[in-house]
């Protein structure tokens, strides 16, 4: 049996969830955040074609990080460019989304650009998603969003202290000092899967110093403290861009996503929750619910990096058949083939060509 008080958590729970859907402006909130998702699949499909190619002329892997004339070489790359424009307007709509449509909307929803991240890269490069890679994407996305889901239904908005603030940034920097450490150590056999976990602790440093800045500015506390925070922000949010550029070089887009939308906001919550105090009177199956919803996620990231296609592919050369071509003309289409075909019809290959030479 539960006890009462439980009984009554559970009942608020589902008041919540309810409540959250009687506002209009979901309306609003929910097409940017969709509109957001389709963006940030198309953004890293574009800037993965832009690395892989600078990569290919340079003629060295960026598996150990990519080198400044690499990275010179990406802003001559169409195609890198329209992805990192797509991935502007993609932060656009999310910040967008946020005004109108509460977190517990907006950030499952963002989960969907990993779905459609793999249609695409499965178009495009014809690695077919396995169904072991499609049980890790479904982990992925579940996890994430019951952990979010349990964050926005038990945390509150405390606001940040300057003894809160140091302890965060001293911590952002002992996490750049780890990174930094690792990376010069082990940068020759470091895979995706390194700069995936770099990229989201980043950002989720990232997005929770944002969110002190911004409201440190709305409230006219701009001293000193915060124009620390500022510059942390920055060079957080750069050395976050580096890893994911490197990623893209040595692992493909859709398990690049898979990570950053789950471990930007399970650190973001995290930090929340530890240093800021936000669930300071979350009851016991909160907690529960979190590290079970994180466990799952993380999982579902690990087997993606293990059993992508493509991975699997890239590191064992399996005869992996590519695009749409049949192996037999005369049998019959598969599900699959069917399904490729439609997808084919509204996602072609990207129309940016970097192949084509330039006019002297």
């Amino acid at each position: 049996m539960w006890p009462g008080s439980e009984i009554d958590n559970i009942q608020d729970v589902g008041d919540a969830l309810v409540g959250v859907f009687d506002n209009p402006s979901l309306l609003i909130g929910i097409p940017l955040a969709l509109l957001g998702a389709v963006f940030m699949s198309f953004g890293a499909q574009y800037q993965h074609r832009g690395v892989t190619k600078v990569e290919t002329l340079s003629g060295g892997a960026a598996a150990g990080g990519l080198t400044a004339a690499q990275l010179g070489r990406l802003l001559t790359r169409p195609s890198w460019v329209v992805g990192t424009v797509m991935l502007g307007l993609a932060i656009a709509c999310q910040l967008g989304a946020l005004s109108f449509a509460p977190l517990i909307v907006v950030q499952p929803l963002g989960a969907i650009a990993l779905v459609i991240t793999t249609l695409l890269n499965a178009r495009i490069s014809g690695h077919r998603p396995t169904k072991r890679s499609i049980r890790a994407i479904i982990e992925c996305v579940g996890g994430i969003f019951i952990f979010v889901t349990i964050a926005a239904l038990v945390a509150t908005d405390e606001p940040v202290t300057t003894s809160q603030l140091i302890t965060i940034l001293v911590i952002l920097a002992v996490v750049m000092i780890a990174f930094a450490a690792l990376w010069l150590w082990l940068r020759r056999r470091m895979k995706a899967l390194f700069y995936i976990i770099g990229a989201g602790v980043m950002y989720g440093f990232v997005a929770t110093l944002a969110k002190v800045v911004i409201s440190r500015i709305q409230s006219g506390d701009f001293e000193w403290l915060t124009v620390v925070c500022l510059v942390a922000l920055l060079l957080a949010a750069g050395i976050g861009a580096y890893f994911v550029q490197t990623a893209y070089s040595s692992g493909p887009p859709d398990l690049v996503i898979a990570g950053l939308t789950v471990i930007d906001p399970i650190v973001a919550i995290i930090i929340g929750l530890t240093v800021l105090g936000e669930a300071a009177n979350a009851p016991l199956w909160a907690y529960i619910g979190f590290g079970v919803a994180g466990v799952i996620a993380v999982i579902g990231v690990y087997d993606l990096a293990r059993n992508h296609p493509q991975v699997l592919s890239d590191s064992q050369e399996l005869p992996i058949q590519r695009g749409s071509t049949q192996s037999d003309p005369g049998a019959p289409k598969t599900n699959s083939e069917k399904f490729d075909e439609a997808v084919a019809k509204v996602w072609p290959n990207p129309p940016v060509d970097d192949d084509k030479p330039s006019r002297r």
